[in-house]
């Protein structure tokens, strides 16, 4: 047998996955490919075959695979022996890269925010976000939206929309009101004023909630984004009734949707942002909280856990957040995302589809309610153009594209020419 025979046959043997792990595996499901290798833009399967990433990791990846500058400084921190476990101790690492957050965001954003950090993936954030917020208001009840995604424990499954999901977590936390979100696959909807309805009237039974917890973009219910106006009258709500707001950036977060968290547009200040994927650079492993110093009712230990201390993702999360004061990179990503924008009103044309939706550099082409089978085949077909891409939406009839941010222009263009015709 030749080495090329062997080589596809590794790429192709998934035996030993369908075997030993768990029926819980999703992802692979979709994509059964065996991949080794990664760089930039591209995961390389074990024989060698280029993908193209067009999901970067649900959003961990936003700087690409293996961003060099990011491996030299991880590498460099092993190499001299610095310590890699620290639980919330002091360390060099965690100092270089709150000093690194405070010099990129807070100080030329004028926010004062404290940092909290967490344990390592997105959900760790969010249920130190609505603990928090339950602590500090002496109120239980918490507001989200029908659509949304914040996580798989218990607290943030509570404040998360699918059925499907939240089945296999019950009992669930029952002190929750979902809220229609601004717009969704059945139209527009008023939730501010349906806000001012359900918890304005004194007589009415419902007593104000301790947060509201949102998405400047619901992803995974098909990729909606909020509109500025409506995130700043949301502000408006909770601050008039003493509610804390908090906005999930997990998956939205480290330049996604163009800026560096998905509300800066809108001009508000959230009392809460949740924060993970992406902000550990390379893909590791991190997750923190910023909040408001006036809202720091923490006790010492009060929330704690072993990996907060994750010090390579403090060194890969350092070099990435220094990208965002560097003029080269941020114009790639304006250019992108204006390549991106003009991608998907083209594709939006296509009578094949539903229509499209996107903000900065995430999309989804929306193929209809009842048409999963739809986005189920155009997935397959980019996997045979050796495109990644991944579906959303309430039953996944929407394909989702999250290329890297930082993709060098015209790769982005191919890979966008590629999908167009794949539509038709």
């Amino acid at each position: 047998m030749n080495t090329q025979t062997t080589d596809t046959l590794k790429s192709s043997d998934v035996r030993i996955f369908e075997r030993i792990e768990t029926e819980c595996r999703a992802y692979c499901r979709d994509l059964p490919v065996v991949f080794e290798k990664g760089s930039g833009s591209y995961a390389i399967s074990t024989d060698g075959t280029r993908y193209l990433d067009f999901f970067s990791g649900a959003g961990a990846l936003n700087y690409g695979h293996n961003h060099p500058k990011m491996i030299e400084a991880a590498m460099n921190y092993i190499a001299e022996g610095n310590i890699l476990h620290g639980l919330d101790m002091f360390t060099t690492a965690k100092r270089e890269l709150l000093e690194e957050i405070e010099r990129t965001l807070l100080t030329p954003k004028n926010w004062d925010y404290k940092i909290q950090f967490t344990g390592p993936t997105g959900t760790d954030a969010n249920e130190a976000a609505l603990k928090l917020a339950r602590l500090v208001t002496s109120r239980r009840e918490i507001v989200a939206f029908r659509g949304s995604y914040h996580g798989m424990s218990i607290g943030s499954l509570s404040v998360s929309g699918s059925r499907k999901l939240r089945q296999a977590g019950e009992p669930l936390l029952n002190e929750v009101t979902f809220v229609p979100y601004e717009f969704g696959p059945n139209g527009k909807f008023d939730s501010i004023e349906y806000l001012n309805q359900h918890f304005g009237d004194s007589s009415g039974g419902n007593e104000l909630p301790a947060a509201v917890i949102v998405e400047g973009v619901q992803i995974q219910a098909g990729v909606y984004a909020a509109s500025s106006e409506w995130l700043r009258q949301l502000q408006k709500w909770t601050k008039a009734n003493g509610v804390l707001l908090i906005v999930d950036e997990v998956q939205t977060g480290c330049g996604r949707t163009g800026e560096f968290f998905s509300f800066e547009n809108s001009g508000i200040v959230p009392d809460i942002i949740t924060v993970a994927k992406s902000i550990g650079g390379l893909g590791l492993p991190m997750a923190m909280v910023f909040l408001r110093r006036g809202i720091d009712a923490w006790k010492p230990g009060e929330h704690t856990g072993t990996f907060r201390g994750n010090q390579l993702a403090f060194v890969a999360g350092r070099v990435a957040l220094q990208f965002w004061r560097d003029e080269a990179f941020l114009q790639l990503v304006n250019d992108n995302a204006e390549t991106f924008a003009s991608a998907m009103e083209s594709m939006s044309s296509s009578t094949q589809i539903l229509e499209t939706r996107y903000k900065g550099l995430i999309g989804g082409i929306d193929f209809g309610v009842g048409e999963t089978a739809k986005a189920q085949e155009f997935q397959r077909r980019a996997q045979e153009e050796h495109i990644i891409v991944e579906r959303c939406g309430r039953e996944g009839e929407v394909v989702k594209l999250m290329p890297p941010i930082n993709t060098p222009n015209d790769v982005l263009i191919q890979g966008l020419e590629k999908l167009s015709r794949l539509i038709g």
